[in-house]
């Protein structure tokens, strides 16, 4: 009987492999650059964590489960939550900033669709202590920097404050629980269920007119800001947020980076306090967002002091389809580099000792399924091999046959020049 594997899963082929693991160095060397080290949690954990800040309403999209011990346990919807229980339990007392990035997959129970799956990756980064505009701007600079290094030209960078709107409702009395319903509402872009709450919550005309004309704002930054103080008149607390976001925005000056100002943001995690940001790819379609973040506040929930953070997330998956749709070449490891093929069962043994010398600097295979030498070799140029040592009576003289695949050419050479000489060719 054969199985198939899992809805929403994928297996992924050598060829694919190494084109996400060429892309996630380049990921880790940026954030490295960036002074980040790498931290890593559990698959699973606690469900109660998950639901801590997100609410009973999503378990309907969790693989949720009790273990033999009758715990509720969860894997991980998302890499924040842990990372930040990981901080509170053992980083808390650490000097600041925390810089911290990671990779690793997550689950979702979701209807699977292109770009959405229900095993996916992420990559992100939390910066841990720092409140102030530049250290904000710094993050969304590096999300930028990121996709600069990974060569991928046709995205967009929006910038937006959910803390205006959390302010404005707080003003009018709207408890949190509340707001983050709303901003649920806002993030989904149902526009028609969002009137209907705000009316249950006693919003008046004005209000709930203000609202709708404060997510319509996007563009330029002083076309955006200019209009929102207009619309949210003499709330002070409103203008504070985004007061500290047109701050945001200066730091991001000296970074150079362009985006466009957009507060129809909210994001779907109801954590999220001020500054967020999103990135699309516009060849992607409908699923075209592969970069969130912002500020938030997550400590104090998981039992540790309150702390400013503010990071995000890549959609690992949706970046390397982007990166497809964008026709930028990607380049993955380079394979077998050399194979060491004997003449025959007497001369194994040195083979073996010649594939064992040259696996110090080069990906070498050994020939070890005893075919001859024609068959071995046949299969060499069907992998791509670009060298073939043979191995047999020159060893003698202390020497073997080095044949470049692609030219055809065979040479004896010293085995003491070998590796040598194969890292010259190979341009190692």
């Amino acid at each position: 009987m054969r199985y198939s594997r899992p809805r929403g899963t994928r297996d992924f082929l050598p060829g694919e492999m190494a084109l996400r693991r060429a892309v996630e160095q380049k990921m880790r060397s940026v954030f490295i650059r960036y002074g980040y080290t790498e931290v890593a949690t559990p698959t699973f954990e606690h469900l109660e964590l998950i639901t801590a800040k997100s609410g009973e309403e999503i378990l309907a999209h969790l693989y949720h489960f009790k273990d033999k011990g009758g715990r509720d346990l969860a894997l991980r919807p998302e890499l924040t939550a842990p990372v930040m229980r990981l901080y509170v339990n053992q980083l808390q007392n650490s000097p600041k900033p925390l810089r911290l990035y990671y990779f690793g997959n997550c689950f979702r129970y979701e209807r699977p669709q292109a770009g959405r799956y229900r095993e996916f990756w992420q990559a992100g980064v939390e910066l841990i202590g720092p409140a102030s505009p530049e250290a904000q701007a710094e993050v969304i600079a590096l999300a930028e920097a990121v996709l600069r290094e990974l060569g991928l030209r046709n995205y967009e960078l929006h910038i937006g404050s959910v803390g205006v709107l959390r302010k404005f409702l707080a003003e009018r009395g709207v408890a949190e629980e509340e707001q983050c319903r709303i901003m649920g509402i806002i993030d989904k872009g149902d526009r028609e269920l969002l009137e209907e709450e705000l009316l249950k919550l006693g919003l008046s005309q004005e209000e709930r007119s203000t609202i709708a004309g404060v997510l319509e704002l996007t563009g330029g930054r002083d076309a955006v800001l200019s209009k929102a103080r207009e619309l949210l008149g003499e709330r002070r607390a409103a203008l504070e947020e985004l007061l500290s976001l047109e701050e945001i925005l200066d730091a991001l000056e000296s970074f150079g980076v362009k985006y466009s100002l957009n507060l129809g943001i909210a994001r779907g995690l109801d954590y999220y306090t001020g500054m967020v940001f999103e990135i699309y790819a516009p060849k992607l379609g409908a699923e075209k967002q592969i970069c969130g973040g912002g500020s938030y506040s997550l400590a104090e929930t998981f039992g540790g002091k309150p702390v400013a953070t503010s990071g995000f997330a890549f959609g690992f998956d949706r970046i390397m389809l982007a990166l497809q749709k964008d026709g930028v070449e990607l380049r993955g490891d380079e394979g077998v580099q050399v194979m060491v093929i004997p003449f025959g069962e007497e001369y194994l043994p040195k083979a073996v000792e010649i594939a064992s010398a040259l696996r110090r600097s080069l990906a070498c295979e050994l020939e070890v399924m005893r075919r001859r030498v024609k068959r071995a070799l046949s299969y060499a140029s069907s992998k791509g091999v670009p060298f073939v040592v043979l191995v047999g009576e020159e060893t003698a003289r202390g020497r073997v046959l080095l044949k470049h695949m692609r030219s055809g050419e065979q040479r004896e050479v010293e085995i003491d020049r070998l590796e040598e000489l194969l890292l010259e060719e190979a341009g190692v």
